[in-house]
């Protein structure tokens, strides 16, 4: 089998300016990534997907390769992820390059580790898995949420079981966006990934920080120094 990372490092972010190469603890975001990748010894390629030469000339230094830029219309804010993916694939096929499962680690996860990474390619491997994604329990239980109108009441707010639901302590999980595995045959038929040969690799709340605002950075940096 083989196996390909993809590490999505686009440039021009708009939420934190040049968030993928900004430097956490002296090294830039994508390289926890990069070096997550090749620690766990999995991929037969690791590649950077960048429309920027100079975040190519980062993620070269911390051993990705970076064969190819971009192109223009997978470099906007409205971009999708999967259609950076199918670019991606297509384009390492018109080289002769083949894969059987892609690995979508984005940078914005630095807290993710290797051994995250193995097993959920063990979890996909045993399930015979066309996707494996990874999620974290929420914060709060979704029971405690719920819509306000314009005025604000709390009226219907909280549905009156809601104690007794808490009680039972059912377990509710987000997505992380930390890890996607996907056989390639069947993602290049559709992009959906939530269906039947779905399934969640569970990591922890502590490593599922998404860095996406100046806060998360600081929580992150915070996190590694203590």
């Amino acid at each position: 089998m083989k196996n390909l990372a993809i590490i999505p490092a686009r440039s021009g972010s708009k939420g934190l300016k040049d968030k993928n190469i900004r430097l956490l603890n002296a090294k830039p975001l994508l390289a926890y990534s990069i070096e997550a990748a090749l620690e766990a010894q999995l991929f037969d390629t690791v590649m950077v997907s960048t429309d920027s030469e100079k975040y190519a000339d980062i993620a070269r230094q911390y051993d990705a390769k970076v064969p190819f830029l971009r192109s223009e219309n997978n470099s906007s804010d409205t971009a999708s992820s999967w259609d950076m993916v199918e670019e991606v694939l297509k384009t390492y096929e018109n080289k002769g390059q083949y894969f059987d499962t892609f690995c979508l680690l984005q940078p914005t996860s630095p807290l993710r580790k290797s051994d995250d990474i193995k097993k959920a390619y063990q979890l996909y491997l045993e399930r015979k898995a066309l996707v494996v994604v990874s999620v974290c329990e929420v914060d709060h239980p979704l029971n405690w949420c719920g819509v306000l109108d314009e005025t604000q009441s709390l009226n219907g707010f909280i549905k009156k079981d809601s104690a007794a639901q808490r009680q039972r302590e059912e377990m509710f999980y987000r997505l992380n966006g930390a890890i996607y595995i996907a056989d390639i045959k069947e993602f290049q038929k559709e992009h959906f990934f939530y269906r039947e040969g779905s399934y969640a690799y569970i990591m922890s709340k502590e490593r599922s920080v998404d860095i996406d605002t100046e806060t998360d950075f600081k929580y992150v940096e915070f996190l590694l120094n203590n």
